[in-house]
């Protein structure tokens, strides 16, 4: 069973920087596809805003491309999405979302999101 939890949300001013993680739990690690982080604002459907492919490479947001960057840790349990000259219009709820195949199906499995909040 492949287990995904978000942390690193939090409060911060306009132009700072906030790193939140995606911690994968997973006996398969060698079966990933890919995890990509959502965002969603209430009432708002949910919004991609970076992706991380197992093979290495990244796509991000035209939204935020040049602010935020995606990568993993070497031991490809956690990928974080650094996110940098925050604005306040970034302030949602930041979801994680994993990919991983099982012979040839693909399942994915969702976080329960954590809180990015920019003020003023």
């Amino acid at each position: 069973q492949l287990q995904v939890a978000e942390s690193g949300g939090g409060l911060v001013h306009a132009g700072g920087s906030l790193r939140v993680s995606c911690v994968i739990s997973t006996r398969r690690i060698s079966s990933m596809n890919a995890v990509n982080w959502y965002r969603q604002v209430a009432g708002s459907g949910r919004e991609f805003v970076a992706g991380f492919r197992w093979g290495g490479s990244t796509n991000i947001a035209d939204s935020v491309k040049d602010r935020f960057t995606i990568s993993r840790d070497n031991a490809d349990t956690t990928v974080y999405l650094q996110m940098n000259n925050l604005r306040p219009e970034d302030t949602a709820v930041y979801y994680c979302n994993a990919l991983w195949y099982e012979g040839d199906t693909q399942y994915e499995k969702w976080g329960q999101g954590t809180q990015v909040t920019v003020a003023s």
